[in-house]
């Protein structure tokens, strides 16, 4: 079912697309799988005036593959409509994740890629920005290319959130979700399972390669994350309500951004759960 003709519009920018004339909670098999290839050529589909219920939402993200998570509340808003207070264990979460961060890097099988929806968005601030990191890759010169090709990296969730003064474990209103895992070591460079492009695989949970001082390290983690957001690798989406975005986080990255705290921002994230083939990463002992 569509409201009009299927239209995928690249964005101005390395990748991504809006998806408009279809409902996604409606899509028939030949729909789907035209934007199921667009999700894979553009790495992120921002798909305005959707409006899924929850159980829509998990259907939907269920097409493109199992399910990691099925409802994670990017909010400030509890459920019976009370504010979390700015120092709430999940509120701090939210703004950890204002880092720029690939999801669930830091548990053994990598996910896949996400669904995340609109209900209730601030007038100002809250956006989410996405980068691309298949294309900061391609930007690199060759004898970087060669450099970060022989490297890895360890992934903690726990590391990261600690670096933001949050003291994330488990049993909190997050869950602490990652929080016992062995740091999996990850290489810098992941070739796609379905595309065969190669991409960066770094941001926020990133620490400790191997064969580096830890200043190195940094230094070197801290400069492919700026090389990899610069235009035309990014891409700011401002919420509206109903809008929904699903992107490959097998490619790229994201970060939430700031808003004021007093007022509320709803969004609800479905994860898609990473082939344990592909998306498996051992966890040596951390350095």
């Amino acid at each position: 079912m569509a409201d009009g003709p299927l239209r995928i519009a690249p964005l101005p920018a390395s990748f991504g697309a809006t998806v408009t004339g279809v409902r996604l909670a409606a899509l028939d098999d030949g729909a789907f799988a035209r934007i199921h290839a667009a999700w894979l050529e553009f790495g992120l589909l921002v798909c305005p005036a959707q409006y899924l219920t929850r159980e829509q939402q998990v259907a939907v993200a269920r097409r493109f593959g199992p399910i990691e998570f099925a409802n994670i509340p990017i909010s400030n808003v509890r459920d019976d409509g009370r504010l979390r207070d700015p120092d709430d264990a999940w509120v701090r979460v939210l703004k950890g994740n204002q880092g720029w961060h690939i999801d669930s890097t830091y548990v053994p099988v990598q996910s896949r890629g996400a669904l995340l929806s609109a209900q209730v968005t601030p007038a100002e601030g809250g956006e989410t920005e996405w980068a691309d990191l298949a294309a900061a890759y391609d930007a690199l010169t060759p004898r970087m290319r060669a450099r970060v090709g022989e490297l890895s990296a360890f992934h903690s969730m726990k590391r990261s959130q600690a670096m933001t003064g949050d003291d994330y474990r488990p049993g909190a209103d997050h869950g602490g979700y990652g929080a016992d895992a062995a740091p999996p070591l990850r290489p810098l460079v992941k070739t796609h399972p379905e595309t065969g492009r190669r991409s960066l695989v770094i941001g926020r949970h990133a620490y400790g390669v191997p064969g580096l001082a830890e200043a190195e390290s940094e230094r070197l983690l801290a400069d492919l994350v700026d090389m990899a957001c610069r235009p035309p690798r990014v891409w700011r989406h401002a919420w509206r309500p109903g809008d929904v975005a699903i992107w490959d986080n097998r490619r790229t990255m994201h970060r939430g951004l700031p808003w004021d705290l007093s007022r509320p921002r709803v969004l609800h994230h479905t994860r898609i759960a990473g082939d344990p083939v592909t998306e498996f990463a051992p966890s040596p002992p951390s350095p």
